[in-house]
């Protein structure tokens, strides 16, 4: 896993590649740097008379980078992490999975490997999820990048504006970098609108160079802000769905349930501290303060009490086979119900004065699906109630056919004609 990619970078073309990747991030690095002079210096040093202002205008923009920075520094360097051997398959039984003669064997060896192991999702096919690359199971939530040529915890997506995967342990460093680097382009964009005012009348003070960099602050400043309010709204929303971007695009597959985007949605509280923590002193802070450990995590039917946590954990188990059992069980049960009163083409009830009554109608269609309470019809002078058959259409005539209250009495006192 980390070898590979340490023995790719060996190489001429290895070592090109990863220096190529740091492009993005040398950019935004220079497009930080040149923001910090054309505002300290060319907007608050030169250009401003108010020493009041200038001093407030020069520590709320400091306390905005230095957060900003800081965030995004930690986003730049923190680890992916790496999968702990338990979870990687010997080689014996890698050969003998990539020599197994069905996906059904392969899927059996995967199971009985994975039957210690905390994972719920699944591939469409029912069988636990394997890198072919790293040769392990793949935790819940985790996806092999081929930029990091690893399997990525809790993996959302790679970004090359900080050449890292955002991933479980850099998640909140990366959403509160999307935040204070929206915070900081709203702050020089809202504190250099004045000057720039001032500059399209042709009243602003300083030197021609100095003009011009407070003028590309200003749209700079508005073009950042406009890409990242859509971004951080969106990991926001994510957040409090607990729901990854590459979850958003492909439903994970649990071992029950099926497919389910919200299948580790916990509600929008608990989302938030999974990401965030329990501790709201640290929720602005780029300190890792996550829950869990990046391999299991609680699902929304935990939560619901649907399934026990044991069953969902357990990794063995065919979902054709559990399919199969809830079909039989369906069966059963429609079996174990009370048979409804039937009306054939010739339905002879008896009627009130002993008399019978012949109804020579078509099947009743289940659109005309009738359910009479015995309880709630008028009684005649015998006491016993009266059933109005809609029969065919309901434009046509109706039949008044007499029966006894207990003929057709199910438990709970209704009568289905169907």
């Amino acid at each position: 896993m980390g070898n590979d990619d340490h023995r790719r970078r060996k190489t001429p073309c290895g070592f090109c590649m990863a220096v190529f990747k740091w492009i993005p991030v040398v950019f935004i690095t220079a497009v930080i740097a040149w923001s910090y002079y054309a505002y300290v210096v060319e907007l608050c040093i030169r250009n401003s008379e108010n020493l009041v202002g200038m001093i407030l205008m020069l520590f709320f923009y400091h306390i905005a980078l230095i957060l900003f920075m800081w965030s995004y520094w930690r986003t730049i360097m923190t680890s992916v992490g790496r999968v702990p051997d338990q979870w990687r398959i010997p080689d014996e039984e890698v050969t003998r999975l990539f020599r197994a003669d069905n996906p059904e064997t392969q899927k059996r060896i995967l199971n009985s490997f994975a039957r210690s192991l905390p994972v719920t999702n699944r591939t469409m096919n029912g069988s636990v999820r394997f890198c072919e690359k790293c040769k392990i199971i793949k935790p819940d939530r985790a996806h092999h990048c081929s930029v990091c040529n690893s399997c990525v915890l809790k993996m959302d997506h790679h970004c090359p504006w900080v050449n890292n995967c955002v991933n479980f342990y850099n998640y909140k460093f990366f959403v509160l970098f999307l935040g204070y680097a929206l915070i900081y382009c709203l702050y020089v964009a809202f504190t250099t609108l004045h000057d720039f005012v001032q500059f399209w009348k042709g009243q602003l003070n300083g030197s021609g160079v100095g003009r011009f960099h407070i003028l590309f602050l200003f749209f700079i400043s508005i073009m950042f802000a406009i890409s990242l309010v859509s971004l951080f709204g969106y990991h926001i929303y994510l957040v409090l769905v607990n729901r990854t971007t590459l979850e958003s695009f492909r439903a994970p597959v649990f071992r029950v349930g099926g497919p389910d985007k919200n299948g580790f949605n916990l509600g929008r509280y608990a989302n938030f501290c999974e990401v965030f923590g329990d501790d709201w002193q640290y929720w602005p802070l780029p300190i890792f303060t996550s829950r869990g450990d990046g391999f299991s995590y609680p699902t929304s039917t935990d939560q619901s009490g649907e399934a026990p946590p044991a069953q969902r954990y357990a990794a063995m188990g065919d979902t054709t086979t559990n399919r199969s059992q809830n079909q039989a069980q369906s069966q059963s049960q429609r079996q174990a119900r009370p048979k409804s009163l039937n009306l054939q083409p010739a339905l002879e009830l008896p009627l009130a004065n002993g008399q019978s009554s012949s109804c020579n109608t078509a099947a009743v269609p289940s659109s005309q699906v009738v359910v009479v309470n015995f309880s709630t019809l008028p009684e005649d002078a015998n006491g016993d109630a009266v059933i109005i058959d809609m029969v065919g259409d309901h434009s046509g005539a109706a039949a008044v056919v007499a029966a006894p209250k207990d003929a057709f009495r199910q438990p709970n006192g209704d009568v289905p004609l169907n």
